[in-house]
């Protein structure tokens, strides 16, 4: 973890763009409300990536057992989102897999026209 000085004798910690918009540096007023916007957009960027990146569809009960274990996980993932880059790459991760479904689609469209020509 990275530490900057705050010139009182105290490391600060070194928070991201997105941690220090959302005011989590002023942890008297916005550390809890910070946590969980960005744990509400962490949850919502896993549930986006995990949909867009996993090939098959699973059956409800096993959907279910996913989806409680990434939220369960991802409040200990909201941590470091404070000072790593976690939302980042997570929408670096969902913009790469969208731009390739959205490409094996055309491709898959354009055999299925061929074919039948």
């Amino acid at each position: 973890m990275i530490f900057l000085s705050t010139g009182n004798g105290e490391p600060a910690p070194d928070f991201t763009p997105i941690a220090e918009w959302l005011g989590a540096a002023n942890p008297e007023e916005n550390f809890v409300m910070a946590f969980w916007v960005m744990y509400i957009i962490i949850n919502l960027l896993s549930i986006l990536v995990f949909n867009l990146g996993f090939a098959r569809k699973l059956p409800l009960l096993k959907n279910v057992v996913v989806y409680a274990v990434m939220f369960f996980g991802n409040m200990f993932i909201t941590f470091f989102a404070f000072t790593m880059p976690i939302i980042e790459s997570l929408m670096i991760a969902a913009a790469v897999l969208g731009i390739y479904k959205l490409q094996f689609r055309r491709h898959q469209q354009a055999e299925a026209s061929d074919s039948q020509q």
